[in-house]
Formats: structure tokens, C-alpha cells, sequence
């Protein structure tokens, strides 16, 4: 009896298991296999994970009808309807997925020293590739992409030359370290007109850290790091150009051609930029915007070696001309013969500028590998009569070595830097000495990255760089990631910031205008300890998928360097024994529709403020100028593909932020009693584009820059209208008063074309 039971329950299980059914297939995106997707049957247990081929197998499935669902980080999901009957064996081929705009495939370098994709890097890192620059905005420089970051905004410094620099979480673009492949190759001196000079043609991606990170990249990486990836010349059209104009008579241009030559994959490439209009629309006497000549040439030589060892080699040449001034100054180029005449005002800037640059693997089983870089910066500039000179010279090798030891992965290196710096000012001698700043900076640097379970990872290291003037200054740094689940992270980041003051890069004003320069003392090194939490979910919705971003960040500086305008005519510096902080919480919401629509918004709300002793002695706090109170950043995109339409729409708002103290001259050439408002207005940039794709070959763009026509509304300059001296040259012109663009609205139109290999 228990023998015809057995055997009936054998029958019965056989028969049961022939009557179910499996479902196999692979998963493709852009023509390649995708690993680690889930694909499952929704409403039941029932599910898989694609294996390195992209393939799957889902078992023991009962008969009927089901949803499959297919996703993965950083892909739309995908839902197909399927019906099983009984014992049916179904082969659904290759499914393929869209990746989505989110940016969660990445690979990133700069949090750590070493790739990984985005959502595993224990450090948080943002990027932009250059798709997003192409499909958002027409940039000329490496300058109009960054706006793209919640958080990140251009600051801008004079109301004449306009020079920029890139601000972070509201502290200045000094206190940022800007690196080129994850070499640090720009100087304070570079950082004040140099940034603009990084073409767009030769940008990969560009990946950003907020917050400190001298550990791995030593001084100026106080706000935070810009690490710039150039193009892989393997991955180059073999020909290419890009050519725009706008209805201000300004022309920009690309070409770039990717020969192959050998085991050298190369890619040489010439960017131009040419802005010769002129015009006063504010009444103030002076241009509205500069005029600029540009012409920068790049190349970069990647070899083939086995084991994919790395040898590459690059360099860039860059010349500027920039001026602007009064109108005598700038009619069919008279600033040439009248540079430095004190009468006619106007500021002329020439840069010349080259950069080399280089990584190479060691050979061997040990990952080894040598990172260079030399830069020499050579400025010659009038602002008004004042002759200003400077040069800075950096020579960089980094040594590292990236052992592997089971969860741990190490990072240690060396580091040897060589900065000369020299200029015309106090800042480099006195009347009867020059005194050029040498110095040679070697370091050391070790980090730990412990993979301590599939939830948790931490991240430790330590830096110690040795200044000739202030001697050992160390910077530790602790990360720690914690994913509870697939779609969530938590990452809390603790570091210090070391930086070396310079004049020049700390304040325009330095030389701008007519303010005299008092230093009240030697200036000591900045410090900074930083705090920061990051939470990071990535959700779907519907057949859409997207992700909620917040940050929380801290940063206690002291002996803050803080110019002091409070002495008309003078702009005075020295150390101080109080404190300044920034401080913010800043959210990002994406999300890819189904249909071709994707939307993301930002928000940055932050507080900077600085303490110090009144002159009774008590303490005082005030906010830091050019800091705004928040920023805000929206991108929309609509890829109508049918018809090879890309539409773009984005908007940069602006909150208020305190500016100096200027004052107005009156009609009898006196300073008049009451200061210009010391709190600027909330202003906001929007911009359009249409891109049109006609073939792989050819995409013509047009679009509209500062839609609503925002200007700022009163002149960035104050005593321009002294009736005792010509325009520029009163003891009370300042040009400080400049907290945004005053570039009117202008059309674009622009052409790409790519012969393909």
C-alpha cells in the first residue's frame, strides 16, 4: 500500500512539472548585453538576474497569463504582457531596453582614484557627459556646462572684463579644484580666465565633488573638485565640426580630426571664439559685455598596449584677447595702441597659456601608474592705466599604486609640485625687489576603501603635503555608504581643507578699478572641516523611472581670508580670529517619462555667513558677499524621435545674496550719503534649443539664450559718471557691483557634422 502511495505521488509530481512551463531570453541595450538585470513575473516570487551575456531563465512557471517586468538601475523599465499554456518552453529572443537620462550607468574616477559606476562610488559624484551639453545648451567653454549643477553657479567678479569662476555651495571659485583627467593643472592665477578657455569639443564628461577633498587632490579642493574627462580618440568620428553664430556677431567654431596612426589612436582638434560687438544699453558709458578673440588648439594620443595598459599622452594652447572699456577704447580695435592710456579707460587682457598633461601604467603585474602634468600661464593686461604682469608656472607627477587586498581596495601615492608664481603687485616684492613665490610641494596620500558587506562601505585616508611657509599640513578624510536596498543609498562624507592664498584670484578688485591693496599682515593658510549626508533613491513610477537627490552639507573655515571694503579706496587683507561657515541642504528630482519626456529640478538653499570682532570688541556675524541665499536649476527634454526633433527647455534661477558697499557720485563729484542696496534681486536665465538630426552625419541646433531679455538693472560700475574725471578714472570707480550678466537676449544658430570612420 505505501508503495502504490509513493509511486502515485511520483506520478502526480512528474505530471505537475511537465505541465509547467519556462520563459528564457537576453536582455540588449544599444546592441550589447546587459548583466544584472531583473526580470521577473510581476504579482508572483517568480524572477531571475541576467547573467555577463545578458541572459536569463525563469523556471517552473504555471500556466496563464503574466506581466513581465524588466529593469535595471539606470534603464527604463519594460513591461510585456506574455501568455503560457501548459509545458510551453518560451523564447522571447533579445529584449532591449532604453538607458535612461538619469546618469546612473556612469563611470566615475574622481571620488575615489578609481572607476566605478556611479551608484557603487562610496564618494558622491556628479556628471554631466557632453550629450547633456549638447542636448540642454550651445557651450562654448567648459564654464556655460556647469550651470547645469544644482548648486554650482558662474559668479561674476568685474563689471568690466567680466572675468567668472565657478562657485560651489556659495564659496568662491578659488576654494575649487579644476583638474584635467584627474590632473590638477589649473593655478589660482589660470582660475580667474582660463576656465573659459576648455572647449566643450574636447570634454568627454566632466564630474564634480562638493564639498573638501584635499586627501586625494591637496590644496584649492576646499569646495570641492571638477575633474574634466577629455575624449577617448578611439571613440572619435574621424572628422568633425561644429560651427555657431549668434545675433550679437558672435561666431564659435570646432574642427577636430582622429587619425589613427599605428598603435596611436590620436585626436587633434582647434576651437576658436570671436565676440566683436559693442553696446551700452545700461547708459553707464562702459560695454555691456566684452569683446574676445580665442583660438586654442588640443591634442591627446592614446596607445594600444596589452593587458590595457594605459599610455597617454595630451596638450593644449590657448590664446585669448579680452577688453572692454569705453567706447573710444573699443571702435575698430583702438585698445591696441591705447592699452594703459589714463584718459581713454579701458581693461585689456592677453593670455597665453600651455598645458601638458600625461598618464602611464607601469608594466608589470602591479597597478602602477604615473600621472604629470606642466602648465605654464603668462597673463599681460591693462586695467585702465594699471599694468598688471603675472606668471605661474606648475609642474605636477603623481605616483600611485592601487593594491587590491580581498574587500579592501588601497590607494597610495606621492606626490611632487613645483608652483612658481610672479607678478607686478605687493603680492611678489616692493618697489625695489622682486620676490617671485617658488615652492616646491612634495606628499604623500593612502586610502582604504573596505567593501565590509554588500550594505556597507567605508572609505579612509590620509594626506600630508609639505609647504616650505607653513610646513606639514595633514587632511584626512572618512567616507561611509550604506545601501539598504537596490534602489537607496545613504553616504555621509567627513574631511578637512587646506588652501594657499593668492591676491589676485581672492578679490578682481585687487586690481580692478581704483582701490588700493593694504595687507596687514603675512597671510597664513586657510582651513576647513566639512561635514555632509547624502540620500539617493531611485524609484519607478508607472513606466517611468526616476530618482530624489538631497544633500545636507557643513563647512567650518578658519582663518578665512576675507577682503575688507569698508575703507573707501581701499580693499585691506589679513588673517582673522574668527570663523565663517556655509552651511545648505540642496534636493534634485529626475524623472524619465515613458514617452520621450524627461524633466529634472533642483533646489540649493544654503546660509554663508562670516564672525568676526566689531570694534568694541564683541562678535559680529554677516553674510559673505556674492554668496546668494539659494539657486535653483530646471531642465526639460522632449526627444521626438519620429522626426529627429530634440527639444530642450532650461532655467537658472538666482535668489538674492549681499553685495559690497559702493556709493553713487553726485553732480559736485562727492560720494553721496546713502549706499546702493547691499542685497541683490532675485534674477532667473531661461533658455531654449531644437535640435534637429538628419543622419549620423549632420544635426542643425537653434536656440534663444536669456529668453526673457534679464539684464541687470543697475550698472555694475560706480563713479564711471564723476564729473571731475574722465569715465574710470574718478578715486571712487569701482567695478565690484556686478552680481550678474548684463548680456542681454540672443538667437543662435549652429551646425555639427561627423564623417564617420
Amino acid at each position: 500500500m505505501r508503495a502504490v502511495i509513493i509511486i502515485g505521488l511520483l506520478i502526480s509530481f512528474i505530471g505537475n512539472v511537465y505541465s509547467q512551463s519556462t520563459i528564457q531570453g537576453r536582455v540588449l541595450s544599444t546592441g550589447e548585453p546587459v548583466s544584472f538585470v531583473n526580470v521577473a513575473l510581476e504579482g508572483t516570487s517568480l524572477g531571475a538576474a541576467t547573467d555577463d551575456y545578458g541572459r536569463f531563465a525563469l523556471q517552473a512557471i504555471p500556466p496563464g497569463e503574466y506581466t513581465l517586468v524588466v529593469s535595471a538601475i539606470g534603464y527604463l523599465p519594460l513591461r510585456q504582457t506574455i501568455s503560457l499554456s501548459k509545458g510551453q518552453a518560451m523564447n522571447l529572443g533579445d529584449i532591449t531596453i532604453e538607458e535612461n537620462t538619469l546618469g546612473l550607468n556612469e563611470v566615475v574616477v574622481t571620488g575615489t582614484m578609481n572607476e566605478s559606476y556611479l551608484t557603487s562610488s562610496p564618494v558622491k559624484v556628479e556628471v554631466i557627459p557632453a550629450s547633456k551639453l549638447q542636448r540642454n545648451l550651445a557651450p562654448t567653454s567648459l564654464m556655460d556646462g556647469l550651470t547645469l549643477i544644482n548648486g554650482v553657479q558662474e559668479v561674476v567678479a568685474c563689471g568690466v572684463c567680466f572675468t567668472n569662476s565657478i562657485s560651489i555651495n556659495g564659496l568662491p571659485g578659488p576654494y575649487t579644484a579644476v583638474l584635467m583627467d584627474g590632473t590638477p593643472i589649473y593655478g589660482n592665477l589660470a582660475s580667474v580666465y582660463g576656465l573659459n578657455g576648455i572647449p566643450t569639443q574636447i570634454i568627454d564628461r566632466f564630474e564634480v565633488i562638493k564639498g573638501p577633498n584635499s586627501t586625494l587632490y591637496g590644496s584649492e579642493a576646499v569646495a570641492g573638485v571638477i575633474n574634466i574627462i577629455t575624449k577617448d580618440p578611439k571613440n572619435q568620428p574621424l572628422l568633425q565640426a561644429d560651427i555657431m553664430g549668434t545675433t550679437h556677431r558672435e561666431s564659435f567654431g570646432n574642427l577636430a580630426v582622429a587619425p589613427q596612426l599605428g598603435k596611436w589612436n590620436g585626436f587633434v582638434g582647434l576651437n576658436y571664439a570671436y565676440l566683436p560687438e559693442y553696446e551700452d544699453n545700461n547708459g553707464d558709458g562702459f560695454g555691456d559685455m566684452i569683446q574676445l578673440d580665442r583660438w586654442s588648439g588640443f591634442t591627446k594620443w592614446n596607445m594600444d598596449r596589452p593587458n590595457q595598459k594605459r599610455f597617454s599622452l595630451a596638450a593644449k594652447y590657448y590664446y585669448e584677447d579680452r577688453r572692454n572699456g569705453v567706447e573710444a577704447f573699443m571702435t575698430d580695435r583702438a585698445y591696441q595702441d591705447l592699452r594703459g592710456n589714463d584718459s581713454i579707460y579701458g581693461e585689456s587682457i592677453y593670455t597665453n597659456r600651455w598645458e601638458a598633461f600625461g598618464t602611464y601604467d607601469l608594466p608589470g603585474e602591479q597597478p602602477i601608474s604615473l600621472d604629470f602634468s606642466l602648465s605654464h600661464h603668462d597673463q599681460d593686461s591693462y586695467y585702465g592705466a594699471d599694468h598688471y604682469v603675472a606668471d605661474q608656472r606648475i609642474y605636477f607627477l603623481n605616483s600611485i599604486w592601487k593594491p587590491r587586498l580581498g574587500v579592501h581596495g588601497l590607494v597610495i601615492g606621492t606626490t611632487l609640485r613645483y608652483q612658481y608664481y610672479d607678478d607686478n603687485t605687493v603680492a611678489t616684492g616692493n618697489e625695489d625687489t622682486n620676490l617671485p613665490d617658488r615652492q616646491f610641494i612634495p606628499g604623500i596620500f593612502a586610502q582604504d576603501e573596505w567593501q565590509a558587506s554588500d550594505q556597507w562601505t567605508l572609505l579612509g585616508g590620509m594626506r600630508l603635503d609639505y609647504y616650505p611657509s607653513h610646513g606639514p599640513i595633514a587632511s584626512p578624510r572618512l567616507n561611509v555608504k550604506y545601501s539598504p536596498g537596490t534602489w537607496t543609498t545613504l553616504r555621509a562624507n567627513f574631511g578637512t581643507g587646506f588652501r594657499i592664498v593668492n591676491l589676485f584670484t581672492e578679490d578682481h578688485a585687487f586690481i580692478t578699478g581704483q582701490r588700493s591693496v593694504v595687507l596687514e599682515e603675512s597671510l597664513d593658510p586657510e582651513r576647513s572641516v566639512n561635514g555632509s549626508l547624502n540620500f539617493n533613491h531611485v524609484y519607478t513610477l508607472g513606466d517611468g523611472q526616476g530618482m530624489l537627490d538631497i544633500d545636507a552639507f557643513y563647512t567650518y573655515f578658519y582663518n578665512k581670508i576675507i577682503p575688507d571694503y569698508d575703507t573707501p579706496g581701499e580693499i585691506r587683507y589679513g588673517n582673522t580670529d574668527g570663523h565663517a561657515v556655509t552651511m545648505g541642504i540642496g534636493a534634485n528630482l529626475s524623472h524619465q517619462f515613458r514617452i520621450p519626456l524627461s524633466v529634472s529640478t533642483g533646489i540649493n538653499l544654503q546660509r554663508v555667513t562670516q564672525t568676526e570682532r566689531n570694534e568694541e570688541g564683541a562678535w559680529e556675524q554677516s553674510p559673505v558677499e556674492y554668496a546668494p541665499q539659494w539657486t535653483g536649476v530646471s531642465t526639460v527634454n522632449y526627444d521626438w524621435k519620429d522626426k529627429g526633433l530634440l527639444f530642450a527647455y532650461t532655467l537658472n534661477l538666482t535668489g538674492p545674496m549681499a553685495l559690497p558697499e559702493v556709493f553713487d557720485v553726485g553732480e559736485d563729484g562727492e560720494l553721496l550719503p546713502i549706499a546702493r542696496p547691499t542685497t541683490s534681486e532675485t534674477f532667473a536665465f531661461q533658455n531654449l534649443q531644437v535640435t534637429k538630426t538628419f543622419n549620423r552625419a549632420w544635426q542643425i541646433y537653434v536656440g534663444i539664450q536669456n529668453l526673457l531679455n534679464y539684464r541687470q538693472q543697475i550698472s555694475p560700475l560706480t563713479g564711471f559718471d564723476d564729473p571731475n574725471f574722465a569715465p574710470g578714472f574718478s578715486p571712487y570707480f569701482d567695478t565690484a557691483y556686478a552680481f550678474s550678466p548684463i548680456h542681454g537676449r540672443e538667437f543662435y544658430l549652429g551646425v555639427r557634422w561627423n564623417l564617420m570612420r
